[in-house]
């Protein structure tokens, strides 16, 4: 089965995101332009890209706005569901929901990024 290699998420103000980024993940920039910046989750990487230069890589499609409603979820797993989130809300992260107990398992917490993507860490691996 082929792996997913890049994500390339769409955002209005590329420095903000940027430093959401990094502050919220604490990963290294591993690539920028003017119009992107991409940092790498394990073997992914992320490509946080102007939606201004979206169109180029999409048409005919159109880039939906940021509060059309979200269509994903990315999960990391990570070992203190509770703890981890106390250190987002000590970075000014506002969490959408949890820590919560979900019936198929693990213990979960959403929050966005600053263009709506949604984020949850999960417990387990």
């Amino acid at each position: 089965m082929p792996k997913i290699s890049a994500i390339t998420l769409f955002v209005e103000d590329l420095a903000v995101a940027r430093q959401f980024y990094l502050d919220t993940f604490e990963l290294p920039v591993h690539y920028e332009d003017p119009e992107s910046v991409v940092f790498v989750f394990g073997d992914t990487m992320v490509n946080l890209l102007v939606a201004t230069a979206a169109p180029e890589l999409i048409e005919p499609a159109a880039v939906a706005a940021r509060g059309s409603g979200a269509r994903f979820v990315f999960t990391l797993p990570v070992d203190d569901v509770d703890a981890r989130c106390a250190e987002l809300r000590a970075k000014g992260v506002e969490l959408l929901n949890g820590p919560v107990d979900r019936p198929w398992g693990p213990r979960t917490a959403s929050f966005p990024d600053p263009d709506g993507h949604i984020w949850e860490i999960a417990s387990g691996g």
